[in-house]
């Protein structure tokens, strides 16, 4: 990839970043952590890797996108609103009453959410049950889902993993957040579940560990996705609360108290307008 495209892809990131995190600050409190960790994961799928077109967000034949790990919503819903799924200024209705931005993903509310996410475990199997689609209509497009580590503890996500592999579903490809942290702490102090290679090879995946920050191994990860005969399983090494000095790397930062003052105190100024 060249220098020029990595370096646009970062900046894309660190404003859907900076969107996500002022959307929280507007309301006060949110899903800062496992939000800020996936944000190079989100820019790489919707500004370089997978086949989406905002204008028509019903595509038939679109990339399908599942945020199994559904409280991460915000960091959706800005990408979204940056590639022009949506005007940016209905960020700031994030969680208030009567908005059509939820806490968590609502497919019926928001256009360009593939999925409605809530008990997790469950997007992960929604996101095999489109491959398995895909394959019976003769489809060509792919299927990516992003997971939480703590997620991972569900036994219902190791069932739908069991069944791609199974299927050999070489259309899907999940993202596991291996940002090692959960709300209530470690998560290997409460069910450890990595190291997730050994795991997701035993079930018959192609397995891809990477920095979950650095957007060219992401992008390049997800490229060789394409080309396995396999389902693709991306372990994505990340910082829970990445970029978000007062958040970064706490157990804590899973949902939190954040407001305006704290955001200024992170950054220059906002994007929207606070």
């Amino acid at each position: 990839m060249e220098i020029n495209r990595i370096k646009q892809l970062n900046e894309q990131a660190d404003l859907i970043r900076k969107m996500s995190i002022e959307c929280i600050a507007n309301f006060g409190s949110g899903h800062i952590g496992g939000t800020s960790s996936i944000i190079e994961t989100l820019t790489c799928l919707y500004y370089e890797c997978a086949n989406i077109d905002p204008t028509q967000p019903n595509w038939a034949d679109r990339d399908r996108i599942v945020l199994s790990k559904g409280h991460a919503a915000v960091g959706l819903y800005s990408t979204l609103a940056a590639k022009g799924y949506f005007h940016k200024s209905e960020l700031l209705t994030l969680n208030q009453n009567g908005t059509n931005l939820p806490s968590h993903c609502d497919m019926l509310k928001v256009t360009g959410v593939d999925f409605t996410a809530g008990s997790l475990g469950q997007g992960i199997s929604a996101a095999v049950g489109m491959a398995i689609a895909a394959k019976m209509d003769r489809k060509k497009y792919r299927v990516y889902t992003i997971v939480g580590d703590g997620e991972s503890q569900e036994g219902q996500v190791w069932e739908a993993v069991m069944l791609a592999g199974s299927r050999k579903l070489n259309n899907l490809t999940v993202f596991v957040d291996n940002n090692g942290m959960q709300i209530d702490g470690m998560c290997d102090d409460i069910c450890k579940v990595a190291p997730f290679e050994p795991k997701y090879k035993a079930f018959g995946f192609k397995v891809v560990t990477v920095d979950g920050h650095d957007v060219e191994a992401i992008c390049n990860a997800i490229e060789e996705s394409k080309k396995s005969k396999k389902p693709t399983a991306i372990i994505l090494n990340t910082i829970k609360g990445k970029g978000v000095k007062c958040c970064e790397g706490t157990p804590a930062s899973h949902s939190v108290a954040f407001t305006e003052e704290l955001f200024k105190a992170e950054n220059t100024g906002g994007v929207l307008n606070i």
